[in-house]
């Protein structure tokens, strides 16, 4: 995998810590594991949040339709 160069500007405690956590060479694999977590959290989110919207708006279609075929699936029970 190709890697790139970036300049973040992140506070100066969060530095402390990682500093404090992560030794000194470690610390570009660190947080590039880190950011790929966090957006491997928001995209299932979004994707969740999605199937959730789909269901949603398909809802209303599946009791229209379950009450279509109603007399047809109960006909013939007592």
């Amino acid at each position: 995998m190709k890697t790139l160069k970036m300049n973040f500007t992140i506070a100066e405690d969060t530095i402390s810590r990682l500093k404090s956590v992560v030794p000194e060479g470690n610390r570009s694999r660190f947080v590039g594991i880190a950011i790929e977590e966090k957006l491997d959290q928001i995209e299932r989110e979004q994707f969740l949040e999605l199937m959730k919207e789909g269901y949603l708006a398909r809802r209303q279609e599946g009791i229209e339709i379950n009450l279509e075929w109603e007399a047809v699936t109960l006909e013939g029970w007592p």
